[in-house]
């Protein structure tokens, strides 16, 4: 186990690594100039545009050789300092992400555990039942073949535009400031529903039709046709198929958290929600480096982070697992 835990830490940090000198590339081969897009904000006269251009320019530090600016990148990220913004001109990188990450991850977070619990035990049932199968496997494509946005667009025009049952966008009316209140807490859960239901509702129609399949399979497998003619009741023999089954859903679910990320950046920027995915777009408008740095940098870690659990979770739940690590 011990030998299993350090190759996988490895083969993390190597992941890691490599993902983030992606991450750390990637901002500077978009064109245009940060700089450009700065000062242009500022509308300041072309001789003052010049002077503030170096200014800029070197307080950034972009005025160094691109190997220098790497070097410094990792050095701040051990020191975890992500930089100054480009955009919020004032504001550190730090303080943005921490200010968006609450509202990303209240998102984020309800919607995978609860669409993977719902949807394994729905398509657990559908396996059983026609009647509920007939429903649940078509809504179930469905949702899984719509697109996050496309998903998001219909829930504001109709939900929130034409019925008016929810609010178009935000995280609470704008008249208010966050606060532990009632009523705060009332507003932000009236602009929070919708995009968790965008979230949910996809995720749901995969896990369901996921778990759909492979309950059927292990219905048929050898084991359950032998406790079946060894006379074990029906409830015993669906308990072993849905302990198999939800070990495959494990592996899914280490594989779909990218999806699932990207998902909520998309959803936030149709419901205008003042998370992660809002300061990507801002970051990207203004060719934001550090921002863009730091986003794709806290993404990149919550991934890699999610798919080492999953995996240690699947040993320790697979006994099948277990046994093949003592035996290497």
């Amino acid at each position: 186990m011990t030998r299993y835990l350090a190759r996988k830490t490895f083969l993390y940090l190597l992941t890691f690594f490599f993902a983030v000198t992606i991450d750390w590339v990637i901002p500077r081969i978009m064109p245009g100039d940060p700089i450009d897009g700065l000062i242009s904000r500022i509308q300041a006269d072309s001789t003052a545009s010049q002077e503030l251009h170096g200014y800029f320019t070197e307080s950034f530090g972009l005025d160094q050789p691109l190997w220098r600016q790497y070097v410094n990148f990792w050095r701040g990220l051990i020191e975890l300092d992500l930089g100054p913004s480009i955009t919020y001109v004032g504001s550190s990188v730090s303080e943005l992400i921490w200010a968006a990450l609450p509202y990303t991850l209240a998102l984020l977070v309800p919607a995978i555990v609860l669409s993977y619990i719902a949807g394994n035990r729905v398509g657990a049932m559908a396996a059983r039942r026609k009647s509920l199968d007939n429903t649940v496997l078509p809504v179930s494509y469905v949702l899984t073949a719509t697109p996050y946005m496309w998903l998001a667009i219909v829930l504001v025009y109709f939900v929130a535009f034409r019925w008016g049952i929810f609010p178009v966008s935000g995280a609470y009316d704008f008249s208010m400031q966050p606060a532990w209140t009632w009523e705060f807490t009332g507003s932000f859960l009236r602009h929070w529903f919708l995009p968790f239901l965008t979230l949910f509702l996809v995720a749901f129609g995969g896990w369901a039709i996921g778990m759909r399949n492979l309950i059927i399979y292990e219905l048929e497998a050898e084991y359950a046709n032998y406790l079946q003619a060894l006379g074990a009741p029906s409830k015993l023999v669906r308990k072993y198929a849905y302990g198999n089954a939800v070990l495959p859903q494990m592996s899914g679910l280490a594989l779909a958290l990218g999806a699932v990320v990207g998902g909520a950046i998309v959803t936030e920027i149709v419901f205008g929600y003042p998370g992660i995915g809002t300061l990507i777009i801002a970051a990207l408008q203004n060719r934001d480096y550090f921002l863009l740095q730091g986003l794709f940098l806290l993404i990149i870690t919550c991934v890699l982070i999610a798919n080492f659990i999953v995996d240690i979770l699947y040993v320790i739940v697979d006994p099948r697992t277990r046994t093949g690590i003592q035996g290497a």
